[in-house]
This record gives C-alpha cells, sequence and structure tokens, in this order.
C-alpha cells in the first residue's frame, strides 16, 4: 500500500516506522518544511493519506484529500467543530475518512471501558465523576482529543453532569477535566468516581508512541478501497 504522510512530526515519523515495517511504501512526507508539496496531485500518488497535523490546517487537510479521491486517516485534534462539515463533505463525494481522537488499540478498549462504567455509575448519584489527563508540554491543545471523548462518553450516560469544563469548579453538573503538561509523558488518563464510601478509578497510561502509530496503519489498512465514514469501533470490532 502506498502512504502520504501529512504532518511529518514526531507522529509522522512514528507512523512511517510502523508502515515500512508492516511493508507499506510511502510516497509523500509533507512537513513543515515542505508545505507546497501538499497538493491534490501529489496526493494521488498515494492509495491512503494518514494526517496528523494540527487544528489550524486538519479540516482543509482532509477536504484536500477528499478532493484527491485518497481515503484519509486524520489523527489531528482540536478542530472537531467542523468534523461533521467534513464528514457530510466526504460523504457526499463518496469519499472515505476516518477519524480518531486516539489511534491507540488500548485507549480504544478504554473506551469502550469508560463507557459501560458511565452506565453502570449513572444510577448512583452520591458518586462525583471527574479526570485528569497529562501530556508532554508541546501538545498544543488541552483538553486532549482522547479527554473530550472520554467526557462526552460520560455526558451520555449522565443525567447529572451537563457540560464538561477544564477548569475548576464546585458546581455538580460540570464535568471538570484537569489538564497537567509535564515531560515525557506521552499521556495519561484518568477517570474518577468518588463518594463518601469508597472511590473508583480507571486509567490508561501510554508508554510511547508506538501504539498511536501502529493503531493509525491498521486505520490505513481497513480504509484501503473503502468509501464511507468510520471510527476506529469499526476498525477494532468494538
Amino acid at each position: 500500500m502506498k502512504i502520504a504522510l501529512i504532518g511529518y512530526g514526531k507522529m509522522g515519523k512514528a507512523i512511517e516506522e510502523i508502515a515500512v515495517q508492516r511493508g507499506h511504501e510511502i510516497v509523500l512526507k509533507v512537513g513543515i518544511e515542505n508545505l507546497e508539496d501538499n497538493t491534490i496531485n501529489n496526493i494521488r500518488k498515494a492509495d491512503v493519506a494518514i494526517e496528523f497535523t494540527g487544528p489550524e490546517s486538519a479540516y482543509e487537510n482532509v477536504l484536500r484529500c477528499v478532493d484527491a479521491g485518497v481515503p484519509v486517516v486524520c489523527g489531528s485534534t482540536g478542530w472537531l467543530s467542523r468534523y461533521e462539515e467534513a464528514k457530510n463533505y466526504s460523504l457526499a463525494r463518496k469519499g472515505a475518512l476516518l477519524y480518531a481522537s486516539n489511534f491507540s488499540v488500548g485507549v480504544n478498549i478504554f473506551f469502550a471501558i469508560n463507557k459501560r462504567l458511565a452506565e453502570l455509575m449513572a444510577p448512583h448519584k452520591e458518586y462525583n465523576v471527574s479526570m485528569t489527563e497529562v501530556h508532554h508540554t508541546q501538545k498544543k491543545d488541552a483538553p486532549s482529543g482522547t479527554a473530550i471523548t472520554l467526557a462526552e462518553q460520560i455526558l451520555d450516560n449522565s443525567d447529572s453532569k451537563k457540560q464538561w469544563v477544564n477548569q475548576p469548579s464546585q458546581q455538580r453538573e460540570d464535568l471538570v477535566i484537569r489538564s497537567e503538561r509535564i515531560d515525557p509523558a506521552p499521556g495519561t488518563h484518568i477517570i474518577s468516581y468518588t463518594s463518601a464510601i469508597d472511590d473508583i478509578e480507571i486509567r490508561h497510561t501510554a508508554h510511547n508512541r508506538t501504539g498511536f502509530a501502529t493503531g493509525a496503519v491498521l486505520a490505513a489498512e481497513f480504509i484501503h478501497g473503502k468509501q464511507g465514514v468510520f471510527s476506529m469501533s469499526d476498525v477494532l470490532g468494538i
């Protein structure tokens, strides 16, 4: 499979290493030093594009891949206010889009656990739920896209929590997400349910970027030759 890497920072390089190990060919690498190569004609050289840039460029990059007729796997966070637009754009043009806030197999299993735990805890109003996420200091967005996904799963299953906030709050209806930036942490997410009687906590800690990179390549293998809009739940069958 021929892959275009749109975004060639630390994640892009980690994805390249895994992709080559799995027998794929990187035919385009777009980094900050060669943005002029991010063209429809160059993207068309690939079977699949993997996009890891930032919130300021992700939306346009996704649309460019759709216009090129190349399935796109997007892992950029911080741009989800425009996700529905990108989804509809892709569907209207019979493209293929797979977005995930986190491609790690372990994190996506953690999503499933978080959702189930939220369902189980919903009737028990004596517990208050909160979240902590820890990342390296170079991470551009806070809270993380993974934390937002976790928070939205909780909100979907809670009558008492109405919104997430990224600051301290004494309002019972606020789901507080604490964001910490500490090097060299690749990423830790902790969900805590606390009561006067006991506490329940689930945690996922990434040790390096390998899990994210491997999941992104698995997603690219999955979306190759397909049309539609997908998620990592489709890739992993969960």
